[in-house]
């Protein structure tokens, strides 16, 4: 139980405090995350080029469903482990936006 003005105090500064520093984690792994998704569109936009270039080049069927089957086969693996990849970050920035009100919540009850 809260007993006088200047705990109560100290308890809304280290709530302030708490918050400020969970929007900066917050934050720097909306950076973060931002910075992934732009890297793995550069790297697809790239990958599909060239792949389409590999593909107007094919002379026969079989090779252009050969390209094809490639593409397909590495923008999926590309993709699995960019989603792999961005889950593990949120689950981080969950972990790190949650930090700073860890055993807050017992001082205030």
């Amino acid at each position: 139980m809260i007993r006088n003005f200047d705990e109560v105090q100290k308890l809304g500064k280290d709530g302030v405090d708490a918050s400020l520093k969970s929007f900066n984690a917050a934050s720097k792994g909306a950076q973060t995350i931002a910075i992934e998704v732009a890297d793995y569109a550069r790297k697809s936009f790239e990958h599909n080029t060239t792949a389409f270039e590999k593909l107007l080049g094919a002379r026969t069927l079989e090779s252009a469903i050969e390209v094809q089957t490639q593409y397909a086969r590495t923008a999926y693996e590309g993709f699995v482990t960019q989603a792999t990849k961005l889950g593990e970050l949120y689950a981080d920035i969950a972990k790190e936006t949650y930090k700073p009100f860890e055993g807050y919540f017992t001082r205030a009850a």
